[in-house]
């Protein structure tokens, strides 16, 4: 597994500091972000999953705890909008350049409106997809935000 991705080049540009996780990735997992928190031994809360959406149409980056579900309402509002609905996994692949289960928010090839869930930038440091299934970037989540341009929201239902 390459230890070097899109993700940890545009953070290594951005100065910001993180450490490299791997695990072994379970396609079949019911949930990706739980079992990602489980292989590393960490809380569910601070390993963040990177979900694609799309607000009224438009293409949207989504950063929630793994054990909490977005609120489509409350992520419509984050952004203005009216109706926000997941992205089809294609779509999201095709925009980000990654593949499901390895999505990550950072070196993206289209940059979109970000939000972060607000109750995640409490925690010490978090983890987030590298950018491949299996590797994880564990960072600060105010530089992780900061980094993104995120707007920082309650998301979750």
């Amino acid at each position: 597994m390459s230890k070097t991705t899109r993700a940890t080049q545009a953070l290594e540009q951005l100065g910001v500091a993180f450490t490299l996780h791997s695990y072994d990735y379970d396609p079949d997992a019911d949930s990706i972000g739980l079992q990602a928190a489980a292989a590393l031994g960490a809380e569910p809360r601070g390993v963040l999953k990177t979900l694609m959406a799309e607000v009224d149409g438009k293409p949207v980056c989504v950063v929630v705890p793994s054990d909490r579900e977005v609120s489509m309402k409350k992520l419509a509002h984050a952004f203005g909008g009216k109706a926000a609905k997941m992205m089809k996994p294609a779509d999201a692949e095709r925009l980000t350049g990654y593949h499901v289960g390895g999505i990550s928010p950072f070196g993206q090839k289209k940059r979109v409106p970000t939000a972060i869930e607000q109750a995640a930038l409490t925690e010490a440091n978090v983890y987030l997809n590298g950018g491949q299934r299996g590797l994880q970037i564990r960072l600060d989540p105010n530089e992780a935000a900061t980094a993104l341009g995120a707007v920082a929201r309650d998301l979750v239902a």
